[in-house]
């Protein structure tokens, strides 16, 4: 039986890694996935989902209009469809996904965070941990040696900002990885 993972973390904490670890095991299997990510994330380059570790492949991308269930009902190749920066899916999007994994028999794995900047659930992520099958947490450090779980923006001085827009991209803005203790003291 396929179903929806949603494997979620803070910054850091090697997402895209293992999206493309996942990808290149069906690979070395001779299946074939889908790859999409966000038309959002464009930090090196549109289409293109890279590990900070230097590891990268192409993407479809995906935007808030796009249709997930209609674009993969084609899709009978696929053995797995992977989704990274998932926190930009909209509510309707993870619907789609869920359908796609339990009427279309195809594995669906996203990977995105959890929360922004402000402790605030994605739209996306906040739907992916309702309805997927089975949900995992990536984890990731914080400077003080305590698991990260939050995400903090900082400016080009390293002073934390708590207002801004939901989204933004990391080259444009920067984030750090923060524990919930770190992340209460630094506000």
């Amino acid at each position: 039986m396929a179903k929806l993972y949603f494997r979620y973390s803070a910054m850091n904490a090697g997402k895209s890694t293992a999206l493309l670890q996942v990808a290149h095991n069906y690979g070395d299997h001779g299946r074939a996935v889908r790859i999409f990510t966000s038309v959002l994330d464009d930090r090196y380059g549109v289409g293109i989902i890279t590990s900070r570790l230097g590891p990268q492949r192409g993407a479809s991308t995906y935007d808030a209009h796009f249709d997930f269930f209609e674009g993969l009902k084609e899709a009978t190749d696929a053995a797995c469809i992977l989704v990274d920066e998932a926190q930009f899916l909209t509510a309707e999007q993870v619907r789609q996904l869920h359908r796609a994994a339990h009427e279309l028999g195809i594995p669906v794995i996203c990977y995105g965070l959890r929360s922004d900047f402000r402790g605030e659930p994605f739209p996306g992520s906040a739907h992916l941990l309702t309805l997927a099958d089975s949900i995992e947490e990536l984890k990731t450090v914080c400077a003080c040696g305590k698991k990260a779980t939050m995400n903090v923006r900082i400016d080009a001085h390293g002073k934390r900002l708590t207002e801004g827009e939901q989204i933004g991209i990391e080259g444009k803005h920067h984030y750090v990885q923060v524990c919930g203790s770190c992340f209460y003291r630094k506000a």
